[in-house]
């Protein structure tokens, strides 16, 4: 059958918000025109993130009635502990309550002052949590990776030459580690191959480097490897991921991906002198080492989590329903980045609003706009998110201009997906009504998550 349908049948039904054009107009500028002030019980479609939004399966809700609450030596640990070196093979595996919490812990110890840290492209939380340490963040995508409407089987690889000519220049010792993100979220969410993770870790060991890898949709890179890359076509998902793993010195995950539960993270590590380290800081700001912040029960769902995202019929039909969504959008006319990753669509904001400048926020007024036409709620990746501004006060806009519309995991049919590509498809339409925005208020880091804006 060419149709590729849900691989399960819905269980449980959570009402959604259906409101009016001017209602959406209100909560909008009421929330300061930014996404995230947004109370969820007004949203029609949440695209914001699939990041802890996925709809966690009957055996994992059920495994949650098993959880261990012990303090320390939970049973409920160690399953998840097997269940994460059963594809990852690493020495030590440190639980945290999210993503960002592993990234805090490891730069809290590996960066600082002078320190800089490559990668394909570092996400928001990522390049936060370097950038707090006082470490450089430093992004190497490949050629093409940062252009919206080329095409490439794997436009998330990173740039190994320009990475040899960086440690060149900034010296091995000021280089604690290098990361590779996969799949590449800022760059739209495309896949690393195989062969670029490799080479990666060739030339670093030539250095005497580590690799991380973050990890958050690892099994989604996977699936595209497997599809995409010669070699891997007969290889099942868990031996695909088992090799990608084998060349790196350690990861971070928010397990709130590709864990397929709604909390959760992990550092993974074969370095002793680290994991000492790093479970010294997990005890003094996360809870012991064997739930780092989690209730135990989430332990639980997560070691399920990561056995059910290894299923090939789920991963066809997470990566073929974001494919659908951007084809949709491409049959419209929208520029969307293509082609489409395994998590997202990427809207291209510089093609969609040509006549807005970056230095007015293009994607923040479509994602806007998408809110009061549809209720639908997405973020911008752009200018907002990772802009800048040199001595003279000059706006330095990022490569791209883009925004997310993130797809959760088994919680939105088809329609979802029809009704949301009407409700931009007619926000393209009146693009040229759109306006340019500003900032009237930011935190000094990440600001996008509370910075509050109006109309130019």
């Amino acid at each position: 059958m060419k149709t590729v349908i849900e691989p399960f049948k819905i269980k449980s039904i959570e009402p959604i918000a259906l409101t009016t054009y001017e209602q959406r107009k209100k909560l909008i500028k009421d929330a300061f025109y930014n996404t995230f002030y947004l109370k969820s019980e007004d949203i029609t479609i949440d695209l914001l993130t699939d990041s802890g939004t996925t709809a966690m399966s009957a055996r994992q809700w059920g495994k949650l009635m098993e959880g261990d609450e012990s303090y320390a030596g939970s049973k409920s640990y160690y399953k998840f502990e097997n269940a994460v070196k059963d594809f990852t093979n690493f020495k030590h595996i440190i639980p945290t309550h999210q993503g960002r919490a592993a990234e805090r812990i490891l730069f809290s110890i590996l960066g600082g002052k002078g320190k800089v840290i490559p990668s394909n492209t570092h996400f928001d939380t990522t390049r936060g949590n370097i950038e707090y340490s006082e470490a450089l963040a430093v992004d190497f995508p490949a050629e093409g990776g940062t252009d919206p409407a080329k095409l490439g089987d794997f436009k998330g690889n990173m740039d190994i030459k320009s990475l040899e000519q960086m440690i060149k220049k900034v010296g091995k010792k000021n280089i604690p580690l290098c990361m590779i993100t996969v799949t590449n979220n800022s760059g739209g969410g495309q896949p690393v191959s195989m062969k670029n993770i490799r080479d990666t870790k060739n030339l670093l060991k030539k250095y005497g480097i580590p690799l991380y890898i973050d990890c958050c949709r690892f099994a989604e890179n996977c699936y595209f490897i497997k599809m995409r890359e010669k070699g891997y076509r007969n290889k099942t998902i868990k031996e695909i991921a088992r090799e990608m793993f084998s060349y790196a010195d350690g990861c971070t995950m928010s397990a709130k991906k590709d864990g397929l539960s709604n909390t959760g993270g992990f550092i993974g590590t074969n370095d002793d002198g680290f994991a000492g380290k790093a479970k010294t800081l997990l005890i003094i700001t996360e809870g012991f080492i064997t739930y780092g912040g989690l209730a135990r029960r989430d332990l639980e769902a997560l070691a399920v989590g990561f056995e059910e995202v290894f299923d090939e019929n789920y991963l066809r039909y997470r990566i073929e329903q974001v494919k659908y969504f951007g084809d949709r959008l491409i049959e419209q006319g929208v520029p969307i980045l293509v082609p489409t990753g395994g998590h997202a669509v990427y809207l291209d904001a510089k093609r969609f609003a040509s006549h807005i400048k970056p230095e007015f926020y293009p994607g923040q007024s479509i994602t806007c706009e998408i809110f009061k036409v549809g209720g639908i709620r997405a973020v911008e990746i752009g200018s907002v998110m990772f802009g800048k501004k040199d001595e003279k006060g000059k706006h330095i806009a990022p490569p791209m201009e883009l925004v997310r519309c993130a797809v959760p995991r088994r919680v939105y049919t088809n329609s979802h997906i029809d009704y949301t590509v009407e409700a931009i498809t007619e926000v393209y339409n009146n693009r040229k009504k759109l306006k340019g925005m500003k900032i009237v208020w930011e935190p000094s880091f990440l600001r996008h998550f509370t910075a509050k804006f109006d109309y130019v």
